[in-house]
């Protein structure tokens, strides 16, 4: 017998959704994800990753703010940052801007 359960985290198909269905102030982290989720799962298989936010084709990404630190990836092979609020990539943190570019 199958039991249903409760999601673990639910995505809307794009940013200005959480922005119109929202009482008041959207959770960052969701639409951080949600923008990251929209931009690539158009030409990329994705999946919840049991260490971090997303496995995408293989790669394991964890998506933060500004200060989000390695440490929920470490010990993970092929594993980057996906860094909100910042400019430029470094070594494997990458700026959540440059994802969608690849819309």
């Amino acid at each position: 017998m199958a039991v249903i359960e409760k999601t673990e985290k639910v995505y809307l198909g794009n940013t200005n959704f959480i922005y119109a269905l929202s009482d008041g102030a959207p959770n960052m982290g969701n639409v951080r994800e949600t923008f990251f989720m929209s931009a690539l799962s158009v030409n990329h298989s994705m999946t919840s990753s049991p260490a971090a936010d997303f496995i995408v084709d293989g790669h394991t990404f964890e998506i933060g703010g500004k200060g989000k630190t390695g440490k929920q990836i470490q010990g993970t092979n092929d594993a980057f940052i996906v860094k909100d609020d910042i400019e430029y990539a470094y070594m494997n943190i990458i700026p959540l801007w440059a994802f969608g570019l690849n819309y």
